[in-house]
């Protein structure tokens, strides 16, 4: 039997795309799925006459791979990785490589990483982003890990991977250990932010403007034409047209208000608090799927607490103008916090991670692919030690002309009673950057008050402490 050359464990549909794009490619694959009976499936069906071999357990597949063995593994986060780390390695070799291509938690890779590759064997974590569609087209991809490893399946994940206009793959190596899943982790914090701005834009359209579907799917389309195109958006204007076939109503009509998460946009949230970075914006767009989550409550509320009617008297179409000019404006903002935690996660874990190679690689087949990532490549190409993107030339002109319509559209949603509350996070976040003094001084005072947790003075240097019970007014 001739053997293949990369095996692929995990057949859902992500799993099954990317055989498929490998196998376009040019490579053998040797597939295996806990449940076998789908690997039976997929190679009467979609993988009938390729050259994909499906095998029916650990054994047989890693038998039918060509050595030095390359694995990759589409399977969900957490235990199930485990495991199939530890069946495999009963039969793998020194020198065989392990691809873990899930959404892990990317300190769950750098103990793997360690644990693998003490037995002889390398391990990397693969950072895939695109969806069902981008596995089997082109995903973005985003591997970190063993660097021998990296120079070994190259070929393939840059192969398989999204191009862009000058033929570019979306591919890179990230750095060692667990740099690929910890930028994947970024770029879904990212696209949580996104996703939530997008849908308070609707919101304020749906709710304060009264637009119907058809009305919103045009603004979306026109947007898409400028500053803001972007793969969200895209998809938001063809979602917006979309009709029920059994009702005849607008399909988001009738989706119930609940949204379901996978955890990378808390974890995003919880590295931005264990780095000391500010992030708020993932942090309010992971609150705003948790409160969406207790819809009987919001019901029962809805009945009992008040607010402002939404009724708004201004010309509708300079307030659509300035809807835009926020969502570009916060979504400038939702990068800049993500690059900032990309760059605290770099120096602390030593991973040397280089923001104008990522802005790169999400330029195509990512979720988060935008027109203006090609902007963010630039002002890292200008000033590679850049600490904010919002001091970027570019960056800060184009927040400081719409933040006017930024301002407008927030204080009228809260005047309404309508929630943004990522739209009024960023624009919080762009003050407080700005703000040369920050109210920091009293609850320093009020720390040192109840605690004694001592403070720094402005006119002399060192730590201070006061018996505030002692002095006098």
């Amino acid at each position: 039997m001739k053997k293949m050359d990369i095996g692929l464990i995990g057949l859902a549909v992500m799993g099954q795309n990317l055989v498929l794009n490998m196998e376009d490619k040019g490579y053998g694959v040797a597939v295996y799925n806990r449940t076998v009976d789908r690997v039976d499936r997929f190679i009467d069906e979609r993988a009938k006459d390729r050259r994909i071999l499906g095998t029916h357990s650990i054994e047989e597949f890693c038998g039918a791979l060509k050595r030095p063995r390359t694995v990759m593994l589409v399977v969900k986060a957490g235990q199930p990785v485990d495991d199939l780390i530890e069946q495999l390695l009963r039969y793998l070799e020194e020198g065989d490589i392990i691809l873990d291509g899930g959404n892990s938690y990317f300190k769950d890779t750098v103990r793997r990483a360690e644990y693998v590759e003490g037995r002889g064997i390398r391990y990397m974590g693969v950072g895939i982003s695109g969806g069902e569609e981008g596995a089997l087209k082109g995903p973005s991809i985003m591997p970190g890990g063993s660097k021998e490893a990296w120079e070994r399946v190259r070929p393939i994940l840059q192969g398989i991977a999204a191009k862009v206009s000058d033929g570019s793959p979306c591919c890179e190596y990230m750095g060692p250990d667990g740099a690929g899943h910890f930028v994947k982790m970024v770029h879904n914090g990212i696209e949580y932010v996104d996703s939530q701005l997008i849908c308070e834009a609707y919101f304020i359209m749906k709710m304060i403007l009264g637009l119907s579907y058809e009305e919103m799917q045009h603004i979306f389309e026109g947007w898409n034409r400028t500053e803001l195109e972007s793969y969200l958006i895209e998809i938001t204007a063809d979602i917006l047209g979309k009709k029920d076939p059994d009702t005849g109503k607008p399909i988001v009509e009738i989706i119930l208000d609940r949204a379901a998460q996978k955890g990378t946009g808390k974890w995003a949230s919880k590295e931005s608090l264990d780095l000391g970075v500010s992030f708020p914006t993932v942090a309010e767009a992971v609150f705003a799927r948790t409160m969406s989550s207790v819809k009987k409550e919001r019901v029962e509320a809805s009945r009992v607490l008040r607010g402002p009617k939404a009724e708004f008297d201004g010309e509708k179409q300079r307030f659509i103008e300035a809807i835009g000019e926020a969502l570009y404006a916060a979504k400038v903002c939702s990068y800049a916090q993500g690059f900032t935690l990309l760059e605290a996660g770099s120096k602390e874990y030593g991973w040397n991670l280089k923001p104008g190679v990522i802005s790169l690689i999400w330029r195509n087949g990512c979720v988060i692919r935008a027109k203006f990532l090609d902007r963010i490549r630039d002002a890292f190409a200008k000033s590679p030690e850049l600490e904010n993107l919002l001091l970027d030339k570019f960056f800060r002109d184009a927040v400081g002309k719409g933040q006017e319509n930024w301002r407008w559209v927030v204080s009228t949603a809260a005047n309404l009673g309508v929630p943004v509350p990522v739209l009024s996070s960023s624009l919080a976040y762009y003050d407080s950057y700005r703000s040369e003094i920050l109210p920091a001084n009293l609850l320093q005072a009020m720390r040192d008050y109840f605690g004694a947790h001592t403070y720094e003075r402005v006119d002399r240097e060192g730590v201070f402490h006061t018996n505030w019970l002692e002095i006098g007014n």
